[in-house]
């Protein structure tokens, strides 16, 4: 399986969306600061995941939700309440 997360920061409000493998050994490195662009902003709450088959989709969706301001504008409509 392979999971495209959105993580939402405690410290700043920012939220991050990731593709992983392995959801919590992921999660675990955001919040132990082994991961570059994450740990000035620790500590993490896991926010929302989707689980794919496929390596491709989970990539693509997280390609989706980051280049498309509208995929994730869509997100967040739906998630309105989880995001906050």
């Amino acid at each position: 399986m392979y999971y495209v997360y959105l993580l939402k920061s405690i410290k700043t409000g920012k939220h991050y969306i990731g593709c992983t493998s392995d959801l919590r050994r992921r999660f675990a490195e955001h919040n132990n600061g082994k991961s570059f662009y994450t740990k000035d902003k620790r500590p993490w709450e896991l926010r929302y995941y989707e689980a794919f088959y496929s390596q491709e989709d989970a990539f693509s969706r997280e390609k989706q939700l980051k280049k498309n301001k509208s995929g994730y504008r869509e997100l967040k409509r739906r998630l309105e309440k989880s995001l906050k």
